[in-house]
């Protein structure tokens, strides 16, 4: 299976905020904009494994920097920056833009995991990925600890649900 260039899987998507967007502080709600980050990203990994599904495994952080405010125009930015075997990180970079002014500004990065899907829904190997650009360089290389670490949370959230109860609280 062929390596792909993380160019070949960059998706860039850009939007306005919407007065239904805002929250009470007149920014943007968190939650609308990780719906936002999940459908790039989801674009970004279905392109990577030239598959019609991947599935999200995990929002594995999503760092709120600055807010966005309805002045602004949002422009999402993701790509895959490491791949396991079935696996791919999807980055994705949010830059808010004042409309009037034209300041630019990164408002949020996420990381999130996507596995590619096979017509019978079963995970499937997906190709390496070859970094080009400094930004793409360091990303890549900061990648396999950040697997080591989902790996971690993976087990930790497994031991977690092992102690959980599913009987109803009121009864």
């Amino acid at each position: 299976m062929k390596a792909r260039k993380m160019g070949e899987t960059r998706i860039i998507q850009n939007d306005q905020v919407l007065i239904n967007d805002l929250n009470n502080y007149h920014t943007l709600f968190g939650g609308v904009l990780m719906k936002k980050l999940d459908a790039c990203a989801t674009l970004s990994a279905c392109s990577h494994a030239r598959v019609k599904e991947c599935v999200t495994a995990s929002t594995d952080s999503v760092n709120f920097i600055e807010p966005i405010r309805q002045s602004d125009k949002v422009c999402i930015e993701s790509f895959v920056t490491y791949t396991g075997k079935s696996s791919m990180e999807i980055f994705c970079k949010v830059i808010a833009e004042d409309m009037l002014t034209g300041e630019r500004r990164i408002a949020t990065t996420a990381f999130l995991t996507f596995v590619a899907l096979d017509e019978n829904k079963k995970p499937i190997e997906v190709p390496a990925i070859v970094a080009e650009t400094e930004e793409e360089k360091f990303l890549y290389s900061t990648g396999e600890e950040r697997a080591k670490i989902r790996k971690l949370k993976r087990q930790q959230n497994k031991d977690i649900v092992a102690h959980l109860s599913i009987s109803k609280p009121w009864n």
